[in-house]
């Protein structure tokens, strides 16, 4: 029987017969693999994910992580499933042998990490979250803490977090006040809270590496003074070993409407609660120089941002799957035009509305997952090109298209969710079903790692003008390549090349006009409406794409069909969406901006 997970059949077509991973052994990074231990990996993703990940999906949801004002209690299942994925070795897969990395290809990694975030993206966000950390102390700690922190980590001994925003200040984080005293020994004694922390306190592990922005007194002002640090749950000997509680307190677990069983709390370090005779304040550790700390949490931000892109496709994907076989299995009404009543009743899939819905989904959710191991299919360019000119321009690539990957399936993935209820009818908003909560689950990715709007501004302000427009050029340039190809295959591919090379001259008119006489303020004030219309421009690019390694038309099978379908209603229903869009950022429209706020 299918998985209502994924559909390995799709992941085996998006990562062999179009992004061609197999080619990547050629380089050396990735001699010692083939086709098979591609194929091994995915397949031990999918089982474990199915066996261990997917059983306690509901359980977890239901049975929330509590505080008894000493401990924090999850259901046995989560720590049975951590360690049932540790031993997998899938948390190192894309890191380095010397680390214990299998140095996979981050396509093939990413494909694997889907597998878990459809099963339980509650508790799969406990390694994720880790593994985020532990890339981020790769690039910027030093040897003796990566030998302290990361090995342990990447063992599944200690789990990782990142702390960034406080309950004053949000997503503005140049107003943190998180303060890091120098002591005489090196170290830092850190004073301050820290908001809607994932991960923050469980006892799945030995020990929690918090990676903290702080500022260090008489540092810049704003953004310029952070600096980041290595605050661990429990401090850790010269010698590896465990020793005496850091001053880190949970404050309280916030209970939201998905993601129940990730613990998500408020930290106070440095308050007391857990303080040995004779020191104050949470022992840190500096990562880096001081008053880099922005600079080097981006580099998880920017990871944990496609990673939300990612789990909002699975959760997208999964829902699809349990609405599609539902339909096929749910008999309900005749045909329109039907007039024999005792007439035997039809699938609810055989009904046009319902087709309309499952085609929508198919659309996002595919589409959206193209998107994403494209994106980690880039990132092993900007890992392992032959030339210097090639990794930079997979590295712009990847820069410019974070913000979309991150909020794009955010959106339409959740409308899948939506679609998926709906198709479910009075069923679909029951406990019942798995599609509730896949909603409820995928409601907090719009808002995780940066808002849709945060990620607006940064598309609009920062990646598309960045270079003089060098962002909006390579991104444009790119898909035209793939607008030439299809015009000389000639047939539909064309006619779809042709739709989609009007959309991008649109995202090039209406950038340049948006940005005309350099008022950022009236530029951004519609930057929402600017990313959702370029992100479904990309998706459509993501489709055209497939098509084009599609067999010829009459050939191929059901597979190859639905592909095809699911592109034609994609360009037919969703790609002219943006032409409002367009015409509503090209006249530079000032309502929003010209609302005042007694006028509520």
């Amino acid at each position: 029987m299918p998985s209502t997970l994924l559909s390995r059949r799709d992941l085996d077509f998006l990562l062999h017969d179009w992004l061609q991973v197999s080619k990547l052994v050629e380089r050396p990074r990735y001699a010692e693999h083939s086709r098979e231990t591609f194929d091994d990996a995915l397949d031990l993703a999918e089982r474990v994910a199915t066996e261990q990940f997917a059983p306690h999906n509901r359980a977890a949801d239901l049975a929330e992580p509590t505080f008894d004002g000493q401990r924090v209690h999850l259901i046995p299942q989560v720590r049975a499933a951590l360690d049932s994925f540790a031993e997998t070795g899938l948390l190192t897969a894309a890191l380095d042998d010397s680390v214990g990395g299998l140095q996979l290809p981050h396509a093939v990694t990413a494909a694997c990490l889907a597998w878990f975030q459809a099963a339980n993206v509650a508790t799969s966000a406990y390694p994720f979250l880790t593994l985020g950390n532990a890339n981020l102390l790769l690039a910027h700690g030093s040897p003796e803490q990566v030998d302290t922190y990361v090995r342990p980590m990447l063992q599944g001994r200690f789990f990782g977090t990142m702390c960034l925003s406080e309950p004053h200040a949000g997503s503005s984080l140049a107003d943190i006040t998180t303060r890091a005293e120098p002591q005489p020994d090196g170290t830092y004694r850190l004073f301050g809270t820290k908001m809607w922390i994932s991960g923050g306190d469980h006892e799945l592990a030995e020990n929690i590496v918090h990676l903290v922005l702080a500022r260090i007194p008489g540092g810049p002002p704003g953004v310029k003074g952070i600096s980041l640090f290595i605050v661990p749950k429990v401090l850790v000997g010269p010698d590896g070993s465990l020793g005496d509680r850091n001053d880190v307190v949970l404050v309280g677990l916030n209970h939201k409407m998905g993601f129940r069983g990730t613990t998500n709390t408020l930290l106070s370090f440095g308050d007391g609660g857990h303080l040995p005779a004779g020191r104050a304040g949470a022992v840190g550790h500096l990562v880096g120089p001081p008053h880099q700390g922005l600079a080097q949490m981006f580099h998880m931000m920017n990871e944990a941002r496609i990673g939300v892109g990612a789990g909002a496709t699975a959760l997208g994907y999964t829902g699809y799957l349990k609405s599609l076989a539902y339909a096929r299995e749910r008999p309900q009404g005749r045909p329109v035009g039907a007039k024999d009543p005792a007439a035997p009743q039809v699938p609810i899939i055989d009904h046009p509305d319902v087709r309309r819905m499952l085609l929508a989904q198919k659309s996002y959710v595919e589409g959206a997952l193209a998107l994403v191991l494209y994106c980690a299919r880039v990132l092993d360019e900007q890992k392992t090109a032959a030339s210097d000119a090639d990794r930079e321009r997979a590295h712009l690539l990847l820069d410019v298209l974070t913000p979309i990957t991150k909020s794009w399936p955010s959106q339409w993935c959740l409308t899948a969710n939506d679609l998926a209820i709906q198709v479910l009818g009075g069923a679909g908003y029951t406990r019942d079903h798995d599609v509730e909560q896949h909603y409820r689950d995928n409601r907090l990715n719009p808002i995780h790692e940066g808002t849709h709007g945060i990620q607006a501004l940064d598309l609009l302000g920062r990646k598309m003008t960045m270079g003089n427009g060098v962002g909006l050029t390579l991104l444009t340039d790119t898909i035209r390549d793939t607008v030439t190809r299809a015009r000389q295959v000639g047939g539909e591919a064309a006619d779809l090349a042709d739709r989609l090379a009007d959309a991008v001259d649109r995202i090039v008119s209406v950038t340049r006009r948006l940005w005309a006489d350099g008022d950022p303020v009236a530029a951004l004030a519609n930057a929402s409406a600017y990313l959702e219309a370029v992100g479904h421009v990309v998706i459509a690019w993501m489709w055209l794409e497939q098509v084009l390694v599609l067999p010829p038309q009459g050939s191929g099978d059901a597979f190859h069909a639905g592909k095809r379908q699911a592109a034609r209603y994609f360009f037919s229903v969703e790609l002219p969406r943006t032409g409002p869009q367009f015409d509503l950022l090209d006249s530079r429209d000032r309502t929003t901006l010209d609302m005042r706020a007694d006028w509520f």
